[in-house]
């Protein structure tokens, strides 16, 4: 089960406590799971018992019982646990991995998940002044409103119906991949800052994070074929057997530098004959600060019992919501117009990617196993979404940088 189906699960729960007079509410449009906070439990969590009790009068822990009578006898649900005012912590069932469903998904449609019917048949007209930013907006939501099946047209004219604040600055020193992004990731209403900061190679940069989390998960892609294994769908955990046979010390998980310094000191280790693969200093090579070294003995510690790494149930948790909800995001800025939401998000998926990136490929003497192959395919699905994105921004998404 995945997350939108989770959160579609709790909905049609609302609507059941509604229909049948227990609550006195209108029922929202949609409802926001996510990972269990502190105090929480199972797999995901839910406020959507506090958010109804003040509409509806009655207590948020009155409105978290009425609404977990509903859901524990839902199909994928194994229980549910309410805590603290009345959050929803909700457990499912080990066979509806919400991994795995979600993967096969986006593998299935490539390059057109996340693309439906929400405008289907309808033209979008706009009319834009002439002006840079506009023209460059303009050409993004022709491309977004077209996953959604509408068709839009620009023309220049009054009244003008789409005029976002223009850039103080011509755009055009940047190139046109950090120009465009310059117009495009602020919000309409906020004047687009046109500096060098879009060329940095940093984490400060997000353009640079979006690229850089595409480039590094197709070098993983490339990496996994050199080792003899590739992506298959399924759970991203692994056994204890397998979270035994790692052997190389993960550090600094998290950042587009520690990205780099993990797969410098032997996160990427042929096997048998296996060529070596590529290093990461062709991958990225402003990260100067990141040098490629190889452990001494001492500093290689031995097989202990639990992961030396840590576990990926944690790293993928944060991935699997925004990659589910890629299909509402594209919908949201073909309906208002507004790509600033496609690039926003993608800043999200790619943060949530990286810290996975580590796991990804067997370290030391650990063979390829069905984690991670699992785990490769998680860290496709992503690159899959990256790429889209990119493209339907106008913003090419490199293979390498």
């Amino acid at each position: 089960m995945t997350p939108v189906e989770l959160s579609r699960t709790v909905l049609h729960a609302v609507r059941r406590a509604v229909d049948e007079g227990e609550l006195n509410v209108s029922v929202p449009e949609r409802v926001v799971v996510g990972e269990p906070g502190p105090g929480g439990c199972g797999d995901y969590a839910t406020t959507v018992a506090l958010q109804l009790a003040r509409p509806a009068g009655v207590p948020p822990l009155r409105v978290a019982e009425i609404l977990r009578s509903r859901l524990v006898d839902a199909e994928g649900v194994r229980d549910v646990v309410v805590t603290g005012p009345g959050f929803l912590n909700i457990s499912l069932d080990v066979q509806a991995d919400p991994v795995t469903g979600l993967v096969r998904e986006i593998r299935a449609r490539g390059a057109e998940y996340g693309h439906g019917d929400a405008l289907a048949g309808q033209v979008v007209e706009l009319r834009v002044p002439y002006e840079v930013r506009a023209e460059v907006v303009a050409d993004a939501v022709v491309r977004i409103v077209a996953t959604q099946g509408g068709r839009a047209t620009v023309e220049h004219g009054e009244p003008v119906n789409l005029r976002p604040v223009p850039a103080a600055e011509d755009p055009a020193p940047l190139g046109p991949d950090a120009a465009r992004w310059a117009l495009l990731h602020p919000a309409p209403h906020d004047r687009p800052r046109i500096t060098a900061d879009h060329l940095v190679q940093r984490e400060g940069n997000p353009l640079f994070r979006v690229r850089y989390a595409h480039a590094r998960i197709r070098s993983v892609s490339r990496n996994a074929a050199r080792l003899g294994f590739a992506a298959e769908p399924g759970p991203v955990e692994a056994c204890d057997s397998e979270s035994l046979a790692g052997v190389a010390s993960v550090t600094a998980v998290g950042s587009v530098a520690g990205m780099a310094s993990v797969a410098a000191v032997g996160s990427v280790t042929a096997v048998g004959s296996v060529a070596a693969p590529e290093p990461v200093t062709t991958e990225a090579p402003r990260l100067a600060s990141v040098k490629p070294r190889t452990p001494g003995p001492a500093e290689i510690p031995s097989p202990t019992p639990g992961p030396l790494r840590p576990p990926a149930p944690a790293q993928a948790r944060p991935l699997l919501t925004p990659l589910a909800d890629h299909p509402r995001i594209l919908a949201a800025a073909a309906t208002h117009r507004a790509p600033d939401r496609l690039a926003r998000h993608l800043v999200t998926v790619a943060d949530a990617v990286l810290p996975l990136l580590p796991s990804v490929l067997p370290c030391g003497e650990e063979k390829p196993s069905a984690a991670h192959r699992a785990r490769l395919a998680l860290a496709e699905a992503a690159g899959t979404v990256l790429a889209g994105g990119l493209s339907l921004l106008g913003i090419d998404a490199p293979e390498h940088l």
